[in-house]
């Protein structure tokens, strides 16, 4: 029975080894980066772009300041397009890494949101889990709008389901909201999609890629694409737009090597 009990034990001890082991693992490491590598290319829309959502301003809150934002049309009413496609080129698209456990550092600078003219920018960014130890200055939203509340509502989404992360209003120009902390309930495997909307202006909408690893670029308005100081190694890349799907292809780079890939983003 002492046998069984110390085999028990010792299976224990090992799997929880393993567990933690594997847990370390998944951690992304900050390493100096020699020689990396470069992945390049460009993202593709297939298909008809879907027509741009016509806001009628006047039926909403603050419709007069509102109407002020440069893409407004006779009568109120704000053309809204949520998948910008030049010459068959998809822009906005965010190719990012999946499976790369260490490499360059992070970026340092916040990420900021701008609530301007009732409306977000930018429009689709990147957004990362606060690490531990950080409390503020990761990501920040700021109202540029004089006399006008905005309530910036931050959401991570999963199909039809919203979980809120923040809910913060800011009354007047100058107001900033820290968002930082709220970032720390984002989790691997279960969030990806950051939604970020106004709760006075629901029709302000910005959108954010999770990532977990520093490795992504955010497609210009060609359609093209640049993420640098890969280290060697087989690499599961995607390219994803929140309105329109997202594709992986598995791509190897060398030491200094230049890969070059297309990636075709399609409507479902």
């Amino acid at each position: 029975m002492k046998h069984l009990k110390l085999a028990v034990l010792t299976s224990v001890i090992a799997l929880t080894v393993t567990t933690t082991a594997f847990a370390k693992k998944a951690k992304y490491e900050e390493m100096q980066i020699t020689n990396g590598a470069s992945i390049s290319g460009s993202v593709l829309f297939k298909g008809t772009v879907p027509p741009p959502i016509m806001e009628d301003l006047n039926k909403g809150k603050n419709g007069e300041f509102c109407a002020t934002h440069p893409d407004t049309k006779e009568g109120g009413i704000r053309p809204r397009q949520k998948v910008q496609v030049k010459d068959g080129k998809l822009q906005n698209a965010v190719i990012l890494i999946e499976n790369i456990s260490k490499g360059k550092a992070w970026a340092t600078e916040t990420i900021n949101f701008d609530f301007n003219q009732c409306d977000i920018f930018p429009k689709i960014t990147v957004i990362r889990k606060t690490p531990k130890g950080v409390k503020d200055k990761l990501v920040s939203v700021t109202n540029l709008d004089d006399n006008i509340l905005h309530n910036p509502h931050g959401y991570s989404v999963k199909g039809a389901n919203r979980k809120t992360l923040f809910n913060k209003p800011l009354p007047s120009k100058g107001s900033v909201a820290d968002v930082t902390k709220s970032l720390k309930r984002f989790k691997p495997k279960k969030d990806s999609h950051f939604f970020l909307q106004c709760d006075q202006h629901n029709y302000m909408e910005a959108d954010a890629r999770i990532v977990w690893n520093p490795y992504y670029s955010i497609s210009k308005e060609d359609g093209t694409f640049t993420i640098q100081d890969v280290p060697a190694g087989k690499y599961k890349v995607t390219a994803w737009h929140p309105y329109v799907g997202q594709v992986t292809q598995e791509i190897t780079v060398a030491d200094g090597g230049k890969a070059n890939s297309t990636f075709e983003l399609a409507l479902k």
